[in-house]
């Protein structure tokens, strides 16, 4: 079999589907909601633009997640979070929901995401410095673009994912909620 040399063609038409295929992954990443770092906190699915329909939210490990605390919490979430003079809107999630999350957002940018009945965290340790927020002790982790909050003081450990914009009344607005509903371990 002969090899013959690629024609330049050839080259830019592989090299512009190669393009058209990278920007559509992107793209489709951005609209159906992509994966987890399994590494990272509990987070969200992708949500840079317009909200149309359920958020997808990805199974993380949350072993308490069916637990009756989770479903009490859950069930006492409430409908609207404030952000810095806004009001973030409680989403539906996608099927299959994960046991123990719930999302809020605005029109855009990331969801601010709660999920209850995850394991003890990694990061906290007896020198781990927890922040005191309407009698709810809690557990900060910075990520990149947004901080996870874990509490730390209750039945079970809940995680709230705050993207960097959201402002602090959601950690005060949820920790009224969970002293409500969770007693203090």
């Amino acid at each position: 079999m002969s090899e013959q040399p690629l024609s330049r063609v050839t080259l830019f038409v592989a090299a512009g589907l190669a393009a058209v295929l990278v920007v559509g992954v992107i793209v489709a990443s951005q609209v159906l909601g992509g994966g987890t770092d399994e590494t990272a906190p509990p987070s969200t699915s992708s949500g840079s633009s317009t909200r149309n329909g359920p958020l997808a939210l990805a199974g993380v490990d949350a072993p308490d997640a069916d637990a009756p605390e989770c479903a009490k919490l859950v069930d006492s979430l409430p409908a609207k979070l404030p952000s810095k003079g806004k009001e973030l809107a409680r989403l539906p999630l996608a099927d299959p929901a994960p046991p123990g999350a719930a999302a809020w957002a605005g029109d855009r940018g990331e969801p601010v995401v709660l999920r209850c009945g995850l394991p003890k965290p990694a990061q906290y340790a007896p020198t781990a410095q927890l922040r005191l927020v309407s009698k709810v002790n809690w557990l900060p982790v910075e990520g990149a673009g947004a901080s996870t909050w874990y509490t730390v003081d209750r039945p079970v450990y809940v995680a709230l994912t705050i993207p960097e914009d959201a402002g602090t009344g959601v950690v005060q607005e949820m920790s009224e909620t969970i002293a409500k509903v969770l007693p203090a371990t």
